[in-house]
């Protein structure tokens, strides 16, 4: 009779110790809830909700046409590099060269990028609370460990420059900023950003990561990129992309403003992981950058009408409490006086309670705070149309009444 060898299936520590992404998994239960018939509202993913404008869609056509087919060069092509640095300039006033700039698949792409090539394992990464889920799980696989800095409603979701310093370490390399932010739509004033640099001026070892990704998502806030601080412009690595402000999540494509030797050591990363991003995508966002930003201005019109009709149902819920965003479209609202209740046989001691809650008995999905390192709080999307919104909210109001 032959042997029998059993296999041990043993992953990596490294994919052990990765979290699973709550907001991917909380649309996954979502889609499995519809499946069986329940009519769902999701309100957890961060996707625009608008089709891709035509003119970016008839530049990958004709893309296509022009047979932009075989690899592109890895950091991207040096026409699209002109292009990014042509928006640096216009929108940020910064001035990058193109070998300055790296083009990736996706924003998350390229802040995985830096992680990989900024951090060691004994480094430590600082992370301004609430933060987007993915930033402590990169740090995680970037073999370094970070800390969290609150913040609650009442501070608008902003840290002060007192508790910057006090969470500064030794160990301390990176740190992680995001305005407009993702969850919260917090958005940083050019003085409140210059009070975070003085602190960080005092150790330059320290190297910071700006996530714009939402800059044009924006109701009034002047924009102000963190690298136009002088003393900053050579610690800074600027990240952005298109997904969001172009409706274009599904074509993947970030990118990087950097240190040339940062740019270059992504380079030599991204060579070995991906190489380029997608030859026609990369057209296509020659012309989305190309564009004048009023070109979008109907989207973010729409988003702005949206977060307020969200602000004011939310407004008239008991127990729900919101800042105004000034960015991005969530809402994320502290709902920690729910905590320690029972409705309707579900008991409440947490936000990641509550969502399940909200999930089973208004049928909306929404994203717990605990992903985002703001445990009181939930993220709810309004990249959904206002039938939509107005429904979902209403069948909160009613499930907490």
């Amino acid at each position: 009779m032959p042997k029998i060898y059993v296999m041990n299936n043993q992953l990596s520590n490294r994919i052990n110790s990765l979290p699973v992404s709550e907001t991917l998994a909380m649309a996954a239960k979502a889609r499995e809830l519809k499946e069986q018939g329940k009519n769902i509202i999701s309100l957890s993913l961060g996707e625009p909700d608008f089709n891709t404008p035509d003119f970016i869609k008839e530049a990958a056509i004709q893309a296509i046409h022009d047979n932009y087919s075989t690899y592109s060069p890895v950091d991207g092509y040096l026409d699209l590099k002109q292009a990014i640095c042509r928006k640096f300039k216009r929108d940020n006033n910064l001035e990058y060269k193109p070998s300055q700039v790296v083009v990736s698949t996706g924003a998350k792409q390229s802040i995985a990028n830096v992680a990989m090539v900024l951090l060691n394992p004994s480094d430590e990464v600082l992370l301004p609370a609430p933060y987007w889920v993915s930033y402590s799980a990169i740090a995680t696989l970037a073999e370094a460990t970070y800390k969290e800095i609150p913040s609650t409603v009442e501070t608008d979701f902003k840290i002060t420059p007192e508790q910057l310093e006090a969470a500064i370490t030794p160990k301390t390399k990176m740190i992680f900023f995001n305005s407009p932010n993702n969850p919260s739509g917090t958005v940083y004033s050019e003085a409140e950003y210059r009070a975070l640099a003085a602190v960080i001026e005092k150790y330059p070892n320290i190297y910071v990561l700006s996530d714009e990704i939402y800059e044009h998502i924006n109701y009034g806030e002047p924009l102000f990129s963190f690298a136009q601080i002088e003393s900053m412009y050579d610690r800074t690595i600027t990240v952005n992309g298109v997904a969001k402000a172009f409706a274009m999540t599904g074509w993947r494509i970030g990118y990087i403003g950097a240190p040339e030797w940062i740019a270059k050591a992504c380079n030599k990363l991204q060579g070995q992981i991906t190489s380029g991003a997608n030859s026609i995508a990369q057209r296509a966002t020659i012309a989305a950058l190309d564009a004048p930003v009023s070109k979008i201005q109907f989207m973010v019109d729409e988003f702005k009408k949206r977060r307020d009709i969200v602000l004011g149902l939310l407004s008239e819920i008991d127990g729900i409490k919101c800042n105004t965003p000034g960015g991005a479209f969530y809402v994320f609202p502290d709902v920690s006086a729910y905590f320690g209740k029972t409705i309707k046989g579900h008991k409440i001691e947490n936000a990641g309670d509550f969502s399940m809650f909200l999930l089973e008995e208004a049928n909306v999905a929404t994203v717990t705070g605990d992903a985002f390192g703001a445990p009181t709080c939930l993220r709810i999307s309004y990249a959904a149309s206002e039938a939509q919104l107005r429904e979902a909210i209403a069948n909160i109001k009613k499930a907490v009444s």
